[in-house]
């Protein structure tokens, strides 16, 4: 393979990431990891759920995100009383022509945020999950495509219990991605608040468009050819498989998970590690790579035992034992 071929497509390809990030820190200050998360799950045409609590600039990113690839977006309040046709669409009756007129919903879209999404009922949560996996939407006994590029950034809010509904499992593996929102740092905050004025806090800068949609579905094709090493391959399956029970693990995590990761899990690190590398400007994986995006990928994918949450383990306590303790080549 000519690694030093692909190096050089994709130096050439991936000069736009820099600017990038540097127009979505223009709006968006002290979140360069959800910046990134974003940016990598809009690089891997892979959905994205976002945690984290109000006011840390969620909406705000993903607005910004969608005018610097001059995408449409569309903001969705997830509530109880949500139905399916409020996000897919419905059929009108037209009594002058005595005939049923397909209204396309708010999901047909290049970038959808699903505001809050553990508060919708099973009935909305099953109408994304074809739109999330099939990229199609079904009204009636018609199925429509989704646009070429889209994707759900969705954010559920980590203090309010009450009044949700708990993602089906399948749901959650549906997501490519979980980013963890924390709160700015003092000097971050004091930037914000440097940067904001009262009136004006949530208007977004003049930021100059970057790259198209069009030109995203292309630079994807050159992710998918950055090279892997076999070792590469090797330790993002000795990672996956250390989560599941039954393994001869030399770790101590099977009486901590409950369920382990998928093969997907094992397919969305490759391609995580790969769109890693993109970002900064390398034709080939490095362990690091897949460091850089284990958590990311991995943390809800993992249902923790009753003694692991006893023990107060999160997610990410489990994937730091990974990286810790399975040897890197």
């Amino acid at each position: 393979m000519d690694i030093k071929g692909i190096s050089k497509k994709v130096e050439s390809e991936a000069e736009f990431v820099q600017k990038l990030l540097t127009e979505m820190g223009r709006a968006v200050v002290g979140q360069e990891d959800l910046v990134r998360s974003l940016l990598m799950g809009l690089l891997a045409n892979g959905h994205v759920l976002i945690e984290g609590v109000p006011g840390l600039a969620k909406t705000r990113s993903v607005r910004a995100l969608a005018r610097l690839i001059q995408g449409d977006f569309q903001r969705l309040q997830f509530t109880p009383d949500l139905l399916p046709a409020d996000l897919v669409g419905t059929l009108i009756y037209v009594q002058e022509e005595g005939t049923f007129r397909t209204k396309k919903g708010p999901i047909f879209t290049n970038l959808v945020l699903a505001d809050e999404i553990n508060r919708a009922p099973a009935k909305v949560q099953s109408a994304l999950l074809e739109a999330m996996q099939e990229r199609t939407v079904t009204i009636g006994e018609e199925t429509f495509p989704l646009p070429d590029l889209f994707l759900v950034l969705a954010t559920q809010n980590p203090i309010e219990q009450e009044g949700t509904y708990p993602l089906p499992e399948a749901q959650v593996d549906r997501f490519l991605l979980k980013a963890k929102v924390e709160y700015p740092q003092r000097e971050d905050e004091r930037r914000i608040l440097e940067l904001a004025s009262a009136e004006h806090a949530d208007t977004l800068p003049d930021l100059e468009p970057v790259v198209t949609p069009q030109e995203i579905i292309r630079v994807r094709g050159v992710v998918d050819e950055i090279y892997v090493d076999d070792k590469i391959k090797d330790y993002i399956i000795d990672l996956v498989s250390e989560t599941r029970k039954g393994t001869d693990s030399k770790l101590g995590l099977a009486n901590l998970i409950d369920f382990g990761a998928s093969p997907r899990a094992t397919l969305s690190l490759v391609l995580c590690s790969r769109v890693a590398a993109f970002m900064e400007s390398r034709g080939y994986v490095t362990p690091q790579d897949v460091k850089d995006v284990a958590a990311r990928v991995l943390r809800h994918r993992l249902i923790l035992s009753f003694e692991a949450e006893a023990e107060e383990m999160t997610p990410d306590d489990i994937v730091d034992r990974l990286l810790d303790g399975v040897n890197v080549p």
